[in-house]
């Protein structure tokens, strides 16, 4: 596996949809670390992943805006919880210092990953620009300063701060 970063040069319509693409995907962290909690604790039973999957569909009619972001940008969302509850359970088994998982603050979700499709690259890979399509946003130019070599198999789109 190989990791090839990219400057994104979205224009000011773009960050505004990306951030509030982080924003619901921080909504759905929150959202679904806070049922697995409660119901381990109110009921304590445990919430697998594809149960917390089952739930995207129903917080999709109580929160319309959530539509706004590609399907399994949510999905990544969840299983990220999931994640963070695999390592907990590991760090307990292996007596280290486990650490729960944490609900994420306002501005504190800096990432959102296509785990498979909702993405294209376009153009003929020349070095003064070119697009990087997404679902729900659109082009977004971006600097090809070196080829991409194979396929795409997952794309992850980071939020970095700027230096001036």
């Amino acid at each position: 596996m190989r990791v090839f970063r990219y400057r994104l040069k979205p224009t000011k319509a773009q960050v505004t949809k990306l951030n509030e693409q982080l924003e619901l995907c921080r909504w759905v962290y929150n959202e679904t670390l806070a049922m697995r909690k409660n119901a381990f604790e109110q009921e304590g039973k445990s919430i697998s992943y594809f149960e917390s999957k089952r739930m995207l569909p129903i917080w999709k009619e109580s929160k319309p805006e959530l539509r706004s972001v590609h399907s399994q940008v949510l999905q990544d969302v969840v299983l990220r919880v999931n994640l963070a509850f695999s390592a907990f359970f590991r760090r307990v088994q292996s007596g280290e210092k486990p650490g729960y998982p944490r609900f994420k603050g306002k501005n504190r979700y800096d990432s959102i990953s296509y785990p498979q499709s909702g993405f294209s690259i376009d153009g003929g890979f020349s070095i003064d620009g070119d697009k990087l399509w997404l679902s729900k946003i659109g082009d977004i130019k971006f600097k090809l300063h070196r080829p991409i070599e194979g396929d795409v198999k997952r794309l992850t789109i980071r939020r970095f701060p700027t230096k001036k």
